[in-house]
């Protein structure tokens, strides 16, 4: 009998042992969409413990991560700079991972980013009025399309190297945006930056960008090794 409760112990032991090395830090999770088992993961502060909100950042990865494994979009762009940084990084991230291609607001991928969020604000203690948007290549894209499709739902946006709707600039004119290209850039052409920078100060906006020289696709990398980038979301939140 002895023998049996000292292992029960044991087993419960590890149980709660693994069960606190998952809530911080990358954290893998499941979203139920339709029945189906969708693979997502959240960065946890290493601080958190439920007693005050966190702001929260949305990634949107680009097209080379996309797929069901639920962790090619953690190897690049905002997870890299977070897994670099030495201090402890004070946003709750969120990164979904797009199954087919594409994060526009109106499809599938798109609504399902904007639902899971949903749910890791139902999950953990978020500050919403400090909910930022970020992605890159195809998931600049997807920030300028989620960011006019939902413009009060971010208290700012940063899309790298991405392009959007320079039609749409009035919805966002007054959303604080920052975005980032490298101007060697040939798979997606700098000019769709700089179209919507043009577009949204032409309604009023007072966008900042910073165009990287003899910069090629990955502008991500610089743009999110910025410590002043993140400095530069917490100064914005909506209302």
């Amino acid at each position: 009998m002895r023998r049996v409760m000292i292992a029960l112990f044991f087993v419960v032991g590890v149980a709660n042992l693994h069960a606190g090395e998952s809530k911080t830090g990358f954290v893998n999770k499941i979203y139920k969409d339709k029945g189906s088992d969708i693979k997502y993961v959240v960065f946890v502060p290493a601080d958190y413990k439920g007693d005050k909100e966190y702001p929260v950042i949305l990634f949107l990865h680009g097209a080379g991560e996309s797929g069901t494994d639920g962790q090619k979009q953690v190897k690049v762009g905002l997870a890299k700079a977070i897994r670099d940084k030495k201090e402890n990084f004070p946003f709750i991230a969120i990164f979904p991972q797009s199954q087919k291609g594409g994060w526009g607001a109106n499809g599938a991928e798109g609504k399902r980013a904007v639902a899971i969020l949903e749910e890791v604000e139902k999950d953990y203690k978020t500050d919403k009025k400090r909910v930022y948007l970020t992605g890159l290549s195809m998931g600049g894209f997807g920030t300028w399309s989620l960011a006019v499709a939902h413009p009060t739902r971010w208290a700012a946006i940063a899309p790298i190297c991405g392009g959007g709707d320079p039609k749409a600039a009035e919805k966002i004119k007054n959303l604080p945006c920052w975005c980032f290209h490298g101007d060697a850039d040939t798979a997606v052409k700098v000019d769709l930056s700089r179209a919507m920078i043009k577009a949204l100060k032409a309604a009023g906006g007072e966008p900042r960008y910073d165009e990287y020289p003899k910069v090629g696709h990955n502008s991500w990398d610089r743009a999110y090794g910025n410590a002043e980038l993140y400095t530069w979301f917490l100064k914005h939140s909506t209302k």
